[in-house]
């Protein structure tokens, strides 16, 4: 029998914070350690009772989630991060995971989906909420179609700078549009221990350790 994901959870809004309590408490594989309505008292909680993985809102007071999850990953970067927020703007995804989030889920996703997301982050998986990816790309891609415009970027050579093959790229895609190693199996009628090795390549090439951070990496330099 594998052991229960024990998690914090830091959201000011109180329905919000007590509906999800609830909802996560009552699936046998997620165990609820504490809540928090405040950003620091909800780090001080997270490293004092050392969950699994902490739910974050980034709109907190005392500090943001930004800042509180950047506290959190330089104390102990063994604890995964999951921000949960109704915030979509490139900026707070980016910064987001720039302090060290492993995944990003909106509140509009069902009690299923964000119990998926824990599942896959406590993992060492990345979740990046689909919606979120077609914001970001679509953004990232107008901005390169403006500078290229302007003379400012050579896009083709930009996706190239990691060194990334052709199929590396495709797998990167895919990755940053969150789906899974079956689901890219699939896509690209590849077998998934080719997909692995992928993506083990794709994560070398980019320094980075885990999923979310190559996406993140995708987003912020325009690989994709």
């Amino acid at each position: 029998m594998s052991k229960n994901i024990k998690v914090t959870i830091i959201e000011d809004h109180d329905m919000t914070r007590m509906g999800l309590s609830f909802a996560l408490s009552n699936n046998e594989s997620i165990e609820v350690l504490g809540t928090s309505a405040d950003g620091l008292e909800g780090v001080n909680q997270a490293l004092e009772l050392k969950p699994d993985l902490v739910i974050m809102d980034i709109g907190l007071p005392t500090i943001d989630g930004i800042e509180a999850t950047r506290k959190i990953k330089n104390a102990m970067p063994e604890i995964k991060v999951l921000m949960n927020t109704s915030r979509d703007n490139e900026d707070d995804i980016l910064d987001s995971f720039a302090a060290g989030a492993d995944g990003y889920i909106t509140k509009g996703a069902t009690s299923d989906q964000t119990i998926s997301a824990i599942k896959a982050v406590s993992e060492g998986v990345g979740w990046l909420d689909p919606a979120i990816a077609r914001v970001v790309l679509s953004n990232i891609r107008k901005n390169n179609q403006v500078q290229a415009k302007h003379g400012e970027i050579n896009y083709q050579k930009g996706k190239n700078l990691y060194g990334l093959t052709e199929r590396e790229m495709e797998v990167l895609a895919l990755l940053v549009e969150g789906l899974k190693n079956p689901q890219i199996s699939k896509k690209l009628v590849i077998t998934i221990a080719t997909t692995k090795t992928h993506v083990h390549n794709i994560l070398q090439k980019l320094y980075v350790k885990t999923r979310s951070k190559a996406v993140a990496t995708a987003m912020k330099d325009g690989l994709v």
